[in-house]
């Protein structure tokens, strides 16, 4: 059943390798389970519902992700925008927070018509492939930087904007040591060696008082404080129909420059087009949906996935442990909440020096391509957006074509998207 289901022989992979990819992935991605209700429990949300929709919207659109799409990409609640939800709508503006969340149902609405219509998977196809390969390690260098910055090895410096951190903090030793130990694992061609570094880490902390024991195992979801709770009406009001299209615009181009990243570093790609793009993109529109009625802000696809794809994951088999983790995880919240953020940085910066490996693959003797793909590589990181970092990619590539005469490579559609991009910073700069 699961060969026909997941076409295992066909990715060469296996059940073990499979399962594997899927652990590491929630591993390095876990911390969405604590984090995201501390982020939405400043919006005046109630923390025990906000966890139960983190897990229940994650569960359901990587189950779709691996079931329909058949990737082994999870998706859940996304960082950026649950603080854009928190800090820019219902502090910044006053909107309450059941009317906030029906502004991310309308939005989730509007990813599924577009993906219903071919729309989407248009807009991810359509990408040059310089763009593609460019965003693949744009992100590399981006979750590189998130987990040098987690493990405290790159701290902010108001003279220099970041600069090293203390070589005498336990935490970054412990880091650092843990970058090499899955480095050397990795380099030894050991299965597994992500999961067993990041375990290992975890366990070196106990006894020097950095990993906290958690004083509960288990605990029971509390789901009535956010459930149901969305503001239709208000949501559908005039004045708010920005706030819909910020929401839709930034997850748009956030989730299709992780899908084109994490598939071009696991090899995904067939003639620079995406399979199934349009099954992958149901995914965070269900879940974005599941998301708001349960009590929680936009889902979209996890650039940890990389992780699992490091690991070995090649099919949405690995999915399907992702997603009952997740559900496991709102009656196991304390202790997944005890595994340390150092522990999970030094995943993301040997994954991040994996999917740089795709610099190779831009065309350096053509600037008209090469300018754009450094564009979308140094953006992504530096502007700590992988959406801004597209977008100014796109929008330099479709400069510099037309402006070496060369425009006729333009598609129509990135026409569309250079416009839109252009009236994004024109009427949205301040968002």
């Amino acid at each position: 059943m699961l060969e026909r289901i997941f076409h295992l022989s066909e990715n060469q992979t296996t059940v073990r390798r499979e399962l594997l990819g899927g652990l590491t992935t929630f591993m390095a991605m876990a911390y969405v389970v604590a984090v995201n209700p501390r982020i939405l429990g400043e919006a005046g949300m109630p923390v025990e519902g906000v966890l139960f929709a983190t897990c229940i919207s994650a569960a359901i659109a990587t189950l779709i992700m691996g079931l329909w799409a058949n990737y082994p990409i999870a998706l859940a609640p996304g960082m950026s925008l649950n603080a854009y939800f928190t800090y820019s709508i219902v502090l910044g503006r006053g909107v309450p927070w059941q009317t906030a969340l029906g502004v991310v149902f309308l939005s989730g609405s509007l990813f599924l018509l577009l993906t219903l219509t071919n729309i989407r998977e248009h807009i991810v196809n359509d990408i040059p492939d310089c763009l593609k390969q460019g965003t693949a390690a744009g992100i590399g260098f981006f979750i590189a930087f998130i987990g040098l910055r987690n493990a405290k090895i790159i701290v902010a410096s108001q003279a220099t904007f970041v600069t090293l951190g203390k070589s005498s903090d336990p935490q970054v030793l412990l880091a650092a040591f843990g970058l090499i130990l899955i480095a050397i694992l990795m380099a030894r061609k050991i299965g597994g060696a992500i999961l067993i570094g990041i375990v290992v880490i975890a366990l070196a902390g106990i006894p020097l008082h950095l990993t906290n024991l958690p004083a509960h195992i288990f605990s029971l979801p509390h789901p009535g404080g956010t459930f149901l709770k969305l503001d239709f009406r208000s949501a559908l009001k005039l004045g708010l129909g920005d706030l819909v299209f910020v929401f839709f615009f930034v997850d748009l181009f956030d989730n299709v420059g992780t899908l084109v990243g994490v598939c071009e570093q696991g090899g995904f790609m067939r003639d620079g087009k995406f399979p199934r793009a349009s099954r992958a993109l149901l995914a965070d529109a269900f879940g974005t949906m599941a998301g708001a009625l349960c009590g929680t802000s936009t889902v979209t696809s996890y650039i940890e996935s990389a992780a699992g794809v490091a690991a070995g994951a090649r099919t949405g088999l690995g999915n399907l442990a992702i997603a009952g983790l997740f559900l496991s995880a709102m009656f196991c919240a304390p202790l997944v909440g005890a595994i340390p953020i150092y522990a999970t940085a030094p995943a993301l910066i040997l994954v991040g020096a994996l999917m740089c490996g795709s610099v190779a693959k831009v065309r350096w003797d053509d600037w008209s391509d090469a300018f754009p793909a450094f564009i979308t590589m140094i953006a992504t990181p530096l502007t700590f957006s992988i959406a801004t970092g597209l977008s100014l990619g796109l929008l330099s590539f479709t400069f510099i074509k037309i402006g070496t005469g060369r425009a006729r490579e333009i598609s129509p559609l990135i026409w569309v998207l250079s416009a839109l991009f252009l009236l994004r910073y024109a009427f949205l700069g301040t968002e």
